[in-house]
């Protein structure tokens, strides 16, 4: 269900039941955010699901309340630059933020001074989701306020740089930017593995690092990445490229070889469940529920009532 927005790749986060309220307080936790598109739908496997669209401090997000099936965790998280080169006041601010974000929430890395940053925290929220924020060097490229991360961890430790070259390969208008990687005498972390990176994927900036250390948890399906399509082509390619786990592929839904989740939908699918008629919006909830990898032309046909 594509948000009303040009972001070509935007992150989906499952809730329980929490999409809106979750929605709610990250609009009044980040400045210029707001909700652009709340609807319900009916019938699906998890009952009916609220389904969010909002803006963060200009990024877009899609959120959904489908049943306790997945529970966010640090694999992915959300950077969060502040600059002092863009606002003046950006110090005060990471404070402000961090004091909202820790309400209810748990502590991952205190907010505080480290080697690569005057002022840098890591938050999972009250809801689990998981907040890097970090005062950005005046000095350095400039970067969006908000960009995913992935952490690659367990036995997918040590694949950020090839998972991320082959983001590269899959989306166009896609570069690198920084690419840091551990010095020797970080163990467990391996020397050369990477410590940080980010780069583009349809212009829009990611993040992706190694950890070493001992986690209990990896990707899962509770934040993926939904790729809005123009045409059937489209879906096709993305869909051929990234889908690496058969038994994941569902409504839209596949895994990548690295365990992440991603969504490829086309973006008739936002103005066709955006009908009142309910009619027509359950047809095309029932067609798109017995799907694997979305059929444009079919799902045209549902809404027609051509079926």
């Amino acid at each position: 269900m594509a948000p009303s927005t040009q972001q070509k790749i935007v992150p989906h986060l499952w809730f329980d039941t929490q999409a809106k309220e979750a929605a709610e307080f990250y609009c009044s936790v980040f400045p210029d955010s707001s909700i652009t598109s709340l609807k319900t739908i009916h019938d699906t496997p998890s009952g009916d699901c609220d389904i969010v669209s909002f803006t963060l401090w200009g990024c877009a997000f899609m959120a959904i309340s489908a049943g306790p099936l997945f529970k966010f965790n640090p694999s992915v998280s959300f950077m969060v630059n502040f600059d002092p080169a863009q606002d003046k006041n950006a110090k005060a601010k990471i404070g402000e933020v961090w004091a909202k974000l820790s309400e209810g929430g748990k502590v991952l890395m205190p907010l505080d001074e480290y080697p690569f940053s005057e002022r840098y925290g890591w938050i999972q929220d009250k809801y689990g989701l998981s907040w890097q924020l970090i005062l950005t060097n005046p000095e350095g490229d400039v970067r969006p306020f908000i960009i995913p991360s992935m952490m690659f961890v367990g036995d997918k430790c040590g694949k950020a740089e090839e998972a991320s070259d082959f983001y590269l390969s899959v989306f166009n208008n896609s570069t690198r930017g920084q690419l840091e990687r551990y010095p020797a005498g970080m163990e467990p972390d391996k020397e050369g593995a990477v410590m940080f990176t980010d780069f583009t994927l349809e212009g829009q900036w990611f993040a992706a690092m190694d950890s070493a250390h001992e986690h209990d948890f990896t990707f899962n399906e509770a934040i993926s990445f939904m790729v809005n399509c123009e045409d059937q082509n489209e879906i096709d390619h993305y869909w051929k490229k990234l889908s690496a786990v058969p038994e994941a592929e569902q409504c839209g839904w596949l895994k990548d070889a690295y365990g992440l989740s991603w969504q490829i939908v086309p973006d008739a699918l936002g103005r066709l469940m955006d009908d009142k008629n309910s009619e027509r919006l359950d047809r095309v909830t029932q067609a798109f529920l017995q799907m694997k990898k979305f059929d444009l032309a079919t799902l045209q046909r549902a809404y027609d009532g051509d079926q």
